[in-house]
């Protein structure tokens, strides 16, 4: 063991045996859960708790089964008063929990799920600054929906999934898309990492690697990289390039599916993620539902879009009949603009707009034009 590690140990076993001293000073009040856990509250709580965190070390095997083994020893609960400002907040072996996750039906474990992880994502490999802030939270959030996945079913992980989603998007509409602390990695030189804080390192950078799972062969596949990932840099602090430099050494033979990721966006762009399906994602839609037959404008108008985005070249000539064969504005300016930004079609795209010009209405013409950089 290297002198670093031994030196970790000692303090850890110095937090355990001081943190035992101060609960039994505080928190008198304990029940055993687990082989490794015991949860701490006051008196008129402590059942109400042992009931609602039983399932910590289901938890904490699956975790282990997706992360690699638990290295902190003891992993308590500490139940603090109604005024702790957070969900909870993993110190290592003793989490601490707000009493709002006492539901009374364990229909808030997720956030235990979500503190064990922190274990591996953020206490075993930590983020070196605040501006890296994700590396932690992104990370963490995905095993805990992974440890979600595993205990109750991969069905359950989606829906968190979407739910997580929607919060994303409710945070960016509340701090406005253009505000750059929604970039995944910001620039907090001079902003308080407290003010900056919201959901984003955690659900921008939670879609930044579920479209990585999707892209780079799936959950088992993604899982591998995860554990190797926390394997390197155990014990250590990061930057968010040293994790995309190990990627690329991981996933070595995908390196052409990496190069096309956007990731100038991912980073450093505010507002919601650019993350399009996978195009074989979007085939799959098709085969199931023949979109490409439908006849609803509004459905067919979002449909090509996502194909467009998702770079799929075989809805090219069925976005450009539907942005030329009628010319509404709600459509027909999107679907330039999606195909004007696909490379492979970005000539076409000039190419028919200039064809159909002298056919549109003015207004029209003039705002695809400015769209396409075709001004006249």
């Amino acid at each position: 063991m290297s002198t670093f590690k031994c030196m970790l140990s000692e303090l850890v076993s110095h937090i355990i045996i001081s943190s035992s001293w101060c609960l039994h000073s505080i928190f008198t009040f304990n029940r055993k859960i687990g082989p490794r856990t015991l949860v701490w509250a006051e008196k008129e709580l402590v059942d109400k708790s042992a009931y609602e965190f039983a399932e910590a070390e289901a938890m904490l095997k699956t975790a282990e089964d997706l992360s690699g083994p638990y290295v902190w020893g003891q992993y308590d609960l500490l139940v603090l008063p109604p005024s702790f400002p957070y969900g909870g907040m993993e110190n290592p072996c003793l989490t601490f929990v707000t009493p709002t996750l006492l539901a009374g039906d364990r229909s808030l474990s997720n956030v235990i799920a979500h503190e064990i992880s922190h274990s591996w994502t953020g206490n075993l490999v930590t983020n070196k600054t605040w501006e890296h802030f994700w590396l932690n939270e992104g990370h963490t959030v995905y095993l805990e929906r992974r440890i979600g996945g595993q205990l109750f079913g991969e069905q359950f992980r989606h829906f968190q999934a979407l739910g997580g989603w929607r919060e994303l998007q409710n945070t960016i509409n509340t701090l406005g898309d253009k505000n750059p602390v929604t970039n995944l990695v910001p620039n907090l030189s001079e902003i308080d990492p407290d003010v900056a804080y919201s959901s984003v390192p955690y659900e921008k950078g939670f879609a930044l690697l579920f479209y990585l799972e999707q892209l780079l062969g799936g959950p088992d596949v993604f899982i591998g990289f995860l554990k190797a990932y926390i394997q390197q840099f155990a014990y250590k602090s990061i930057v968010t390039e040293d994790w995309k430099k190990f990627l690329y050494s991981y996933f070595k033979d995908k390196v052409d599916v990496l190069d096309k990721v956007d990731w100038n966006s991912w980073f450093h762009a505010p507002g919601m993620p650019p993350a399009p399906l996978p195009v074989s994602h979007v085939q799959r839609m098709q085969q199931v539902y023949d979109f490409n037959a439908i006849n609803n404008s509004e459905i067919r108008f979002r449909w090509l879009r996502l194909c467009i985005k998702s770079k799929w070249e075989e809805a090219i000539p069925l976005a450009l009949k539907m942005a030329t064969d009628q010319g509404r504005l709600k459509f027909t300016r999107p679907l330039f603009r999606d195909l004007y930004g696909f490379d492979k079609c970005r000539d076409l795209a000039v190419k028919t707009f200039l064809e159909h010009r002298a056919s549109m209405h003015p207004v029209t013409s003039m705002l695809v034009g400015k769209d396409l950089k075709q001004d006249q």
